[in-house]
């Protein structure tokens, strides 16, 4: 039997894409092991946590971090360059397993030392990217900076300073030469934006990339009854409900300034018409009532995915104001829910929406757009679906190819 462990920070939130692949490699007769720092009380099997100890390391690093990153330009989003950091190469579920993957791993888990003892007991090490930290100097989505396709990070513009030899220039080349020093690190990226720019970038160009779509449960994020889910959620069922994931006002990656503005455009037309405003995931509840001209309804942040699929057969459509997105989790959850979405046409996000028939890919930073975008799918009563290329049976099916190419690679 194949034995697959996989290494990720958390089960929240991101994490939940290791969770997701667990269950499909289980279907698929692989063992699947995950190795996570923090503790979920709502997922016990198959995981190992890592001691006390580690959380200690992991709280100091991150201490570290911000002093040394405090002089970062806000704006620019987050920057990580990790120092300390746990050894888990010696763990038995690393030690048996036959490729290992390594998801978000930051916040104080892995360090370098941590990423090169893993790759030395000379197993696959795939690094499933989330973002773009992996294959950059450190930030964590580049924007228009090309710096890490080019002449390899320096001056990073996420830094008051100027300086050449900065924290990017230093992590860069400490990450040049680990990838550079082992041959059995293979990448995966979920997006075909994502796998542009790792094919581009002077730290993976020359390394395998594959472009995997991440998984989604199908059997939690399916078609419901709309009437029922939003009896279930005690939600009006006369109403025109417009839903998205509660954002961070001051999230250079989130796009708040414009889906404040597109609210206000689509108000300004629609004053006589029903309609709500649903919100789901942690946010300043206050200035959110605040901003929105319509009624809001807040559904806090969510524990358990058949909320969230409820959530997505309730709304009438999902709006994603993304400015940076690697691939688009939300997007696909509600597509397969069978509910429209509202999008910037940035990252990950085109492979999912097709344009006026699954949603609407608006011109990003254009609150316009992205009104013109809820306009259409609305009047044109749009319906969600994914589309062929990302059924979970074919997505599982990709990573069990993987394997395959690399054994008959390894044994040429």
């Amino acid at each position: 039997m194949i034995k697959v462990t996989q290494i990720q920070f958390s089960m929240e939130s991101g994490g939940r894409a290791a969770l997701r692949m667990q269950r499909a490699f289980i279907k698929k007769g692989v063992q699947s092991d995950i190795v996570s720092l923090n503790y979920n009380t709502q997922v016990n099997s198959g995981i190992t946590y890592l001691n006390k100890w580690s959380k200690v390391i992991s709280k100091v690093d991150n201490k570290l971090q911000s002093i040394i990153t405090r002089k970062i330009i806000p704006q620019r989003g987050s920057f990580s360059y990790p120092i300390l950091g746990s050894d888990v190469s010696k763990l038995k579920v690393i030690k048996e397993a036959d490729y290992i993957y390594i998801h978000w791993a930051l916040n104080g888990m892995l360090n370098f030392n941590s990423i090169k003892k893993i790759a030395q007991l000379g197993k696959p090490v795939i690094i499933f990217l989330h973002d773009m930290w992996a294959i950059t100097g450190g930030c964590h989505h580049s924007f228009e900076c090309s710096k890490y396709k080019t002449t390899g990070c320096n001056a990073c513009p996420m830094f008051t300073s100027s300086k050449k030899n900065d924290l990017s220039a230093r992590e860069f080349k400490k990450k040049l030469k680990l990838y550079s020093s082992f041959n059995n690190f293979y990448f995966i990226a979920p997006s075909k934006w994502l796998y542009g720019c790792a094919k581009e970038s002077l730290l993976t160009k020359n390394k395998p990339v594959f472009y995997i779509p991440n998984i989604l449960d199908d059997t939690v994020y399916k078609k419901n009854n709309k009437t029922v889910a939003r009896q279930l959620l005690n939600l009006p069922l006369d109403e025109t409900i417009v839903a998205f994931g509660a954002i961070e006002i001051s999230s250079p990656y989130k796009g708040w300034p414009y889906l404040k503005k597109a609210f206000e455009i689509i108000h300004e037309e629609t004053k006589d018409k029903n309609i709500s405003v649903l919100i789901f995931g942690s946010c300043n509840k206050k200035l959110m009532d605040e901003a929105i001209p319509f009624k809001t309804v807040f559904m806090g942040y969510l524990k358990d995915e058949y909320t969230a699929a409820l959530i997505f057969n309730a709304a009438d459509i999902i709006i994603v104001p993304s400015l940076a997105e690697a691939f688009g989790y939300v997007v696909m959850e509600s597509l397969s829910c069978g509910t429209p979405v509202v999008a910037f046409n940035v990252g990950g996000i085109p492979d999912l929406i097709r344009h006026k028939q699954n949603g609407y890919l608006a011109n990003a930073k254009d609150e316009n757009d992205l009104a013109n975008g809820i306009r259409f799918c609305l009047n044109n009563d749009v319906k969600g679906y994914l589309t062929e290329d990302l059924v979970p049976a074919l997505t599982i099916q990709k990573h069990l190819d993987l394997f395959t190419h690399i054994n008959d690679v390894k044994n040429k």
